[in-house]
């Protein structure tokens, strides 16, 4: 399928783009994500996903095949990974009509991609179950972007009694109208992240007792994203403009890079074999969260207006963070091909 001369970094590249197009189909037709796009969306959406998830199965093995593997490959691959997290997040939201959980979506998707980035750091193997996100999760998302084709999006956004009538034949007197986004949104915590993430902390647990080292230092690392998830957490209760529901795409996108950045900075950790513990230039990546929270503070003392406007902020806090994360991405690159004589999207290797 790939001819010899195609880098595995191409292919990575190439399947990337397909999501980052299903984005932007999720902004022209959905821009807050809360209204049914034309059901063709969700046929482009399935269909850019599989292509992606074909391209990202295949560098690898493009990589092992042309004998061009390394550590560049290695970053480049999970950077593009842990951005296509908020990208596919996007997409999904239009399909299901999620609205301002969207962003709870792509955490759905990010906490378990962190955490295995951090098991890897210290198990120096990638350690999957048998029912994984890579394999099993994104088939059942590009599944229900086909499905999405012929009921619609709105099946997702009515009541779960409504769009699964057998559980209306139980009496639920009790329980009121839930979208079944919302279902589907608790069964994803429920049965993967929570055991997943279970999983990951105990493979470190035995790597780091085996070698008589500190949990304690262990779990500093993932400080930084917390502290993330808990600052935009915050800014978006905060938020005057309610930027959850009317800005999904800048939210996700902004965070996804800084998460992108997290990723970049634990992997680059891993390559150079840095000592165990917390990197203080992962908080890079917060910098701005506390301007952006103090301005939506200010709200509450000026009857409601915040100091600066709130689009302005959120347009800032992503070009932020998708400018660290490219200077990030660039810099390193750079680096490496130059260091190791390769080049980033040719197999040929460099003349000495």
């Amino acid at each position: 399928m790939y001819r010899p001369t195609y880098s595995p970094n191409m292919i990575t590249l190439m399947g990337f783009m397909f999501l980052l197009t299903s984005s932007l189909l999720s902004y022209i037709y959905s821009p807050h994500l809360d209204t049914a796009p034309p059901r063709w969306v969700h046929l482009a959406h399935g269909i850019l996903l599989f292509l992606y998830q074909t391209f990202d199965a295949v560098d690898g093995k493009q990589a092992r095949r042309t004998s061009s593997s390394s550590p560049l490959g290695e970053l480049f691959d999970h950077g593009c990974d842990a951005l296509a997290c908020a990208f596919e997040a996007l997409a999904l939201g239009s399909t299901l009509m999620c609205g301002r959980l969207t962003f709870c979506y792509w955490v759905v998707a990010a906490v378990p991609f962190y955490l295995a980035t951090w098991e890897h750091y210290f198990t120096n193997t990638l350690i999957l179950p048998v029912i994984n996100g890579p394999t099993e999760g994104l088939m059942l998302i590009y599944v229900s972007h086909l499905f999405t084709f012929f009921t619609g999006a709105e099946w997702w956004a009515q009541d779960f009694r409504k769009s699964l009538p057998l559980i209306s034949l139980v009496p639920l007197p009790f329980v009121p109208e839930i979208p079944l986004y919302v279902i589907v949104l608790i069964l994803m915590i429920m049965f993967a992240v929570i055991p997943t993430v279970g999983s990951n902390i105990g493979n470190v647990q035995k790597v780091v007792d085996a070698r008589k080292g500190s949990m304690e230092l262990a779990l500093a690392m993932l400080l930084p994203f917390i502290a993330l998830l808990a600052g935009v957490a915050v800014w978006c209760y905060l938020s005057p403009s309610d930027i959850m529901k009317n800005q999904p795409h800048l939210l996700v996108i902004g965070t996804g890079s800084a998460f992108g950045y997290l990723v970049g900075r634990m992997i680059l950790a891993h390559l150079c074999d840095e000592p165990k513990g917390l990197k203080t230039g992962m908080c890079m990546a917060l910098v701005f969260l506390p301007f952006a929270i103090a301005n939506a503070l200010t709200a509450k003392i000026n009857n409601g207006t915040p100091l600066a406007d709130e689009l302005l902020v959120i347009l800032l806090y992503c070009a932020t963070s998708v400018g660290l994360y490219m200077h990030l991405a660039i810099s390193v690159c750079h680096e490496i091909k130059d260091a190791l004589g390769i080049y980033c999207f040719r197999i040929a290797r460099k003349e000495a």
